[in-house]
């Protein structure tokens, strides 16, 4: 009995001396974000609230990357038309997610208490996106898939 406690006395010490195993930090992901926006005429605004929501229809989407500016910015060109010359054009920029996409809505207002001729009213446009920080973006438009660029 007694061997046995002397056995069980020394198995503690050991045991007390050895480290135990910690667990390895895991890596962080960094969350990406619009460091500066640029300005965007057709961002929705206050006065947009007592307007009805209209659609548009994209004919042509075209992402390319501006390397005339410093940092480099992304500009998303857009051409297709809206239902009436009455309608304006809104293009709603949101911030990217969590896995690098950005989401942009392009849709059409028009003020309800106004009667317009349904004649086809054309647009052409092209808007800067802004800054990002670093990571390769996704650009969704209207939840299609356009491109995507690199922000450095």
């Amino acid at each position: 009995m007694k061997s046995l406690r002397l056995l069980m006395l020394t198995v503690c010490l050991l045991a007390s001396c050895t480290t135990l195993p910690t667990p390895e930090p895991t890596a962080t992901a960094v969350v990406p974000y619009r460091i500066t926006p640029d300005e965007n005429p057709f961002a929705p605004g206050l006065a947009d609230v007592n307007w009805q929501v209209a659609t548009v229809t994209i004919v042509s989407v075209g992402l390319s990357e501006q390397y005339e500016f410093s940092p480099p910015r992304a500009m998303l060109s857009l051409v297709g038309y809206m239902p009436s010359v009455c309608n304006e054009l809104r293009v709603s920029i949101n911030p990217p997610d969590e896995d690098f996409n950005l989401y942009v809505d392009v849709y059409s207002l028009i003020n309800p208490d106004v009667q317009c001729d349904n004649v086809f009213q054309q647009f052409e446009t092209s808007i800067l996106l802004g800054t990002y920080s670093p990571g390769r973006y996704a650009v969704w438009v209207n939840d299609v898939l356009m491109g995507d660029f690199v922000s450095y």
